[in-house]
This record gives structure tokens, C-alpha cells and sequence, in this order.
């Protein structure tokens, strides 16, 4: 009597052989994507129009140290744009020079205050850089910012 050995191939089941054909939602993600990009607005943001300033004390230019930005971001040591008092160079040189001209200035006409006047239209970078400039001044205490009329 001879046996003779056969294999038996497991049946597949219903769970193993149901695939899921993800085709309609990647259709229905690019439809959603297509909507929402046409039906945006793709504008940019308008001028922010600040309030006035309610509360605070103004101070005299006679008792600050004046730092001046045009509309070009140019930096002038004093309250003009004479080309004479032109802060120059990168920035760390600009920032050394304005320490200096703060550290001079306060200390030699006995002033409190720092005066930055800024052109309307000169970017926060450039304010923040003359501000940071002004921090490394050693007697520097108080930093005012004004906006110039031109």
C-alpha cells in the first residue's frame, strides 16, 4: 500500500482577497484641492492703521539723544539727514558706531533719553536693528521711538 502525499492549498479568504481601491478618494482630495484653491482669495494684506496713542509722555529733543531713519532706511546720527552724520558701513559697524555716538552723546551733554525718529515707511527690521544697536550702549536706559513727518 503506497501513500501517496498530497498538499492541500489553504483556501483564501474573503478578508485576504478584498483590496480596497483608493482611486475615487484620491479623485475626490484633487477636486476638494481644486476648489479651494480657485474659490480663495489670493490678495495682499492692506496697511494696518494703528490707533493713536492715548497715554504716555512726550519727551523733549533737547534732553534726548537723536537717532534718525529716513524712508530708505539710511540711519543719521542727530535730528537731520545731513550726509556728514551718515551711520556707514554693515551692520555690526553700524551698530559699534551708534553705541559709540549713544555712549558720547549721553555722557558728554548729560542726556537721558534715546530718540529714534522713524520714517513711515521704514520696515520693523531696521527699527529693531537700531534699537538692538542702541542696547549695547553701556549709560543708555531709555529708548523712545517716534514716527517722522515728512
Amino acid at each position: 500500500m503506497a501513500i501517496e502525499q498530497v498538499k492541500i492549498k489553504r483556501r483564501k479568504s474573503a478578508a485576504d482577497e478584498a483590496e480596497m481601491d483608493i482611486t475615487p478618494m484620491i479623485d475626490i482630495t484633487f477636486l476638494l484641492l481644486i476648489f479651494f484653491l480657485v474659490s480663495s482669495k489670493m490678495t495682499t494684506p492692506g496697511d494696518v492703521s494703528l490707533p493713536k496713542a492715548r497715554h504716555g509722555v512726550g519727551i523733549g529733543a533737547d534732553n534726548a539723544v537723536i537717532l534718525t531713519i529716513d524712508a530708505t532706511g539710511k540711519v543719521y546720527k542727530g535730528d537731520n539727514k545731513d550726509a556728514a552724520n551718515l551711520v556707514q558701513g554693515d551692520d555690526e559697524a553700524q551698530a559699534e558706531e551708534i553705541a559709540a555716538y549713544v555712549d558720547d552723546v549721553m555722557l558728554g551733554q548729560s542726556k537721558d533719553h534715546v530718540l529714534i525718529k522713524a520714517a513711515k515707511d521704514v520696515k520693523h527690521r531696521v527699527v529693531s536693528r537700531v534699537a538692538k544697536a542702541v542696547g549695547k550702549s553701556e549709560v543708555a536706559e531709555t529708548l523712545n521711538v517716534a514716527v517722522l513727518d515728512e
